[in-house]
């Protein structure tokens, strides 16, 4: 049986000088022109045309390079992308997978609800695609996120199905910009989901809390403590706020004379605005601090907001272990629902949760405003031992 590859040696090389085409398989020619000169052709069809590219000459590109470049051209026509397109890309220096990545958390900054869902996709992307990072963006193939996603599949299943969802937002982004052509090698069904098995969902996660018992001595502790994030956790408590809602507040959100805080609805979980009442000692608390800017809570600049991550690390300094900053809004219900006698609804829309169904919400004109002033009231009572 005559070989379908491979079929040139350096020896026959040297030695042809028919003109013409003289194949070596896998869609490699050896040309050699009327003169004599001899340079390597790929030839294949794409989208049912004859493609030929020139592979250089054959006195400067031996055969085993040549054989290389067929080979990178059948895996990448394996993966329907066109070789020729795909080639000049990378010449006139196609954007890599991380390059476009970034170009599209930053064409999405204005629809992020807060700064840290931006940073955990710039964070989970720079982590788990790092393998691709530096990749052309045409280049990313099915292989790439069977590597990447493998690894955590079983073991952080979150975690990776969020990866995998944000890599395809990518890719989707890319070959809407013309950046690529093809399927999504990241997308699930008919696709990773015929080489990967089917995601494991776990019971839902919550938040380790504090025992609402054990808050009012954790708070004493708090307020004897400096440093501005000391701060923002005692009024995250007293408030029963999101840690977002905390760092992103801005002075011109609080009413103090009324007592008030309202969170427009851009910064909300549910996307619609939510008044906070204050208590006394919230409002004491924001009487104190003193005003350099917009924010509440600045950092280091004083137009950005504290770190995310400024109250979770000081949990870790407190001895802390397990418990989060999210819990205390956990702690807050706990305490609600065991030791008072507000109704549900009550202590839920303090949490900012929507409550009832969708026709329920429609006839429920109020938020119940003054009867969760003096819910927050208690609450405050009860963190600080006030009798």
């Amino acid at each position: 049986m005559a070989r379908t590859i491979n079929r040139l040696n350096p020896l026959k090389v040297k030695a042809l000088d028919a003109p013409g085409l003289h194949a070596d398989g896998n869609g490699l020619y050896l040309s050699v022109s009327k003169t004599g000169a001899k340079s390597w052709a790929l030839v294949y069809r794409w989208r049912n045309k004859r493609v030929e590219l020139g592979l250089g000459p054959a006195r400067a590109v031996t055969l085993a390079q040549a054989r290389e470049r067929a080979q990178d051209a059948a895996s990448l026509r394996a993966q329907d992308i066109d070789p020729r397109q795909h080639w000049r890309r990378v010449e006139q220096g196609a954007p890599t997978f991380g390059k476009v990545a970034l170009e599209l958390i930053e064409s999405r900054d204005e629809g992020w609800k807060n700064t840290k869902h931006r940073q955990q996709w710039r964070n989970t992307l720079k982590t788990y695609a790092a393998p691709i990072w530096e990749r052309p963006i045409d280049a990313v193939a099915v292989d790439d996120l069977v590597a990447i996603l493998s690894p955590i599949w079983r073991t952080k299943p979150e975690t990776a199905s969020r990866v995998r969802g944000r890599i395809e937002a990518v890719l989707d982004a890319a070959k809407v910009r013309g950046l690529r052509t093809g399927e999504n090698p990241a997308a699930w069904r008919g696709n990773l989901a015929l080489l990967m098995p089917k995601p494991r969902k776990g019971p839902k996660k919550h938040h380790d809390a504090m025992a609402f018992e054990d808050v009012p001595a954790f708070v004493a502790r708090l307020r004897k403590l400096p440093g501005t994030s000391s701060l923002a956790l005692e009024l995250l408590i007293l408030t029963a706020a999101r840690t977002s809602e905390i760092l992103e507040a801005r002075w011109e959100e609080f009413d103090l004379d009324r007592a008030i805080w309202i969170v427009p609805a851009e910064r909300m979980k549910a996307g619609k605005e939510h008044r906070v009442p204050l208590s006394k000692p919230a409002v004491d608390l924001l009487n104190s601090l003193t005003r350099t800017g917009p924010l509440v809570f600045p950092g280091a600049d004083p137009e950005r907001p504290m770190s995310n991550m400024a109250m979770a690390m000081l949990l870790r300094r407190m001895k802390c272990l397990g418990v989060t900053v999210h819990g205390f809004r956990s702690s807050f219900r706990d305490w609600a629902g065991e030791t008072t006698t507000y109704p549900r609804e009550i202590a839920e829309q303090a949490l900012a949760h929507q409550v009832g169904n969708e026709v329920e919400r429609a006839y429920r004109r109020g938020d119940a405003l003054e009867q969760r002033r003096a819910l927050m009231a208690e609450w405050s009572s009860f963190l600080l031992q006030i009798s």
